[in-house]
């Protein structure tokens, strides 16, 4: 993996402890690992800034803002080139509705996860803001039931060998 940072095991426990508690003190944190709460700041600070930490993010339900119907959009933009690419990815990550953007291998181009009222919100959206482009060639659209949040990359335990 050309972007991977090597991580020892204080560094491992500190993500572990934080992925599963994003609120943890530094003083509990460094008790957790056994580090001085300078050293425990310090080591938090260098993964920040390698990019290892992203961020802290709060989360917020969809359906208590009035979009209580999230769907993922299939999108196939034509001609595939970065000058119409640009502009489409920015337009619709500036979106409200927008939740995600991903970019694609395969038949389509882009997947997008959005959340909406309503039946008739979605029809808007996809008309007013897809189709009506003149880059996109085709959108499918996939309603989501039910959505599960799965677990952290590092697991709360120590997995044999760690």
């Amino acid at each position: 993996m050309r972007d991977s940072v090597p991580l020892d095991p204080v560094d491992l426990a500190i993500l572990r402890l934080l992925q599963n508690d994003a609120r943890m003190t530094y003083r509990d944190l460094a008790a957790e690992v056994g580090v001085a709460p300078s050293t425990c700041l310090d080591r938090v600070a260098r993964l920040r800034r390698a990019g290892v930490i992203l961020g802290h993010e709060l989360r917020v339900d969809p359906a208590k803002l009035g979009r209580g119907l999230e769907a993922l959009l299939l999108v196939q933009v034509r001609p595939h080139r970065r000058e119409l690419v640009g502009p489409f990815v920015e337009r619709i990550r500036a979106l409200p509705e927008s939740r995600a953007l991903f970019h694609l291998t395969g038949p389509d181009d882009y997947l997008v996860h959005v959340a909406v009222a309503d039946t008739a919100d979605l029809q808007r959206l996809v008309l007013d803001e897809f189709t009506s482009r003149k880059e996109v060639a085709r959108v499918e659209t996939r309603l989501i039931f039910q959505r599960w949040d799965c677990g952290p990359l590092l697991p709360a335990r120590h997995a044999a060998g760690e």
